[in-house]
């Protein structure tokens, strides 16, 4: 009761304190969007290394086709956009049925075939220049609509709109590791041959797992669509949309579900606010430096190191 209600007065906080106190601060409003932005795919990316056992370096691959469906589907087919962003995430699933061939490889090997397919996207989306619009990227794509009177495409409602499918994505991942199918996935991680053995089909629970994180980060890339309201290859498929997750997620933790969004938002706001006003250039050099030293200090991560000094202080106390 006690930590479900801590759960409930959380996002309570999250969903009518932060609007109502930095609401009218445009400039921290959307350091909060980009770091929930940021924490949806380290979420995504944590999911896939934690359960599904695989390392990847191309989930820029699913936030660049999911953005990139989304705003084709608004601009030139006049779709909606929250569904546009929908299908831009089914279509993220999609590409990650090209994968498929990659699912036979193991640790490194299996994060560069990933990394070859996002560059893969990223030159297709250069060369169809008559639907992408080429190297020159698209504009103008629609902002998030105005529904019940509430502008989903202000700062706040982006916020909000970013918040709720992060905290869904926190969900599914909670409720697929407490099934079946995470008990199989916790056996195969132990021994894949002996899964095999008892009838777990492992290429299959290894393919769900990338779809699924294919899915939330195409919805993010989407949803980052319609709130720039400008893409280009370079930027939708950048690595640094698999780097920057891959360093929050390690750095908070990755084998938890809190870890990766608070270490999106540590990371980020500390690179931000901090570092980049001081060194406006080579910032992120610190924060490898950081996520180094938080591997040898903590390897579980940053959530995992306020745990273990909340359990000996409550120790102390009693």
């Amino acid at each position: 009761m006690t930590r479900t209600l801590t759960l409930a007065m959380l996002v309570i906080a999250l969903y009518v304190g932060v609007p109502l106190v930095f609401g009218h601060d445009l400039y921290l409003m959307s350091l909060a969007v980009a770091s929930l932005t940021i924490a949806g795919v380290a979420l995504a990316w944590a999911l896939l290394g934690n359960l599904g056992g695989m390392v990847s370096f191309g989930h820029s691959a699913f936030f660049g086709v999911g953005s990139y469906i989304s705003a084709l589907l608004t601009l030139k087919a006049g779709w909606p956009v929250f569904p546009a962003m929908l299908a831009g995430g089914a279509g993220a699933v999609i590409a990650s049925l090209a994968m498929l061939p990659a699912l036979r490889l193991k640790g490194p090997y299996f994060a560069l075939a990933i990394l070859a397919y996002a560059q893969i996207f990223r030159i297709l989306a250069t060369q169809f220049s008559g639907l992408t619009g080429g190297s020159g990227g698209l504009s103008s794509i629609p902002s998030l609509p105005t529904m019940a009177g509430f502008d989903f495409g202000s700062k706040t409602g982006g916020y909000l709109v970013i918040l709720t499918l992060v905290l869904v994505f926190a969900l599914a991942y909670h409720f697929l590791r407490r099934s079946y199918i995470g008990l199989a996935l916790r056996a195969m991680h132990e021994s894949e041959d002996a899964t095999r053995v008892v009838g777990v089909n492992s290429v299959m629970l290894k393919l769900s797992m990338l779809m699924l994180s294919a899915l939330m980060t195409g919805l993010v890339g989407a949803f980052n669509a319609h709130y720039i309201n400008f893409l280009e290859p370079d930027y939708a498929f950048n690595s640094s949309w698999a780097v920057v997750p891959i360093i929050a997620a390690i750095f908070g933790g990755y084998r938890t579900i809190v870890g990766p969004l608070v270490g999106a938002v540590v990371v980020y706001l500390v690179d931000q606010l901090v570092l980049k006003s001081l060194l406006p250039t080579g910032h992120q050099i610190v924060l490898g430096m950081l996520l180094v030293t938080m591997i040898i200090v903590s390897p579980a991560g940053l959530t995992a190191m306020a745990f273990r000094k909340t359990r000996r202080g409550a120790y102390a106390a009693s």
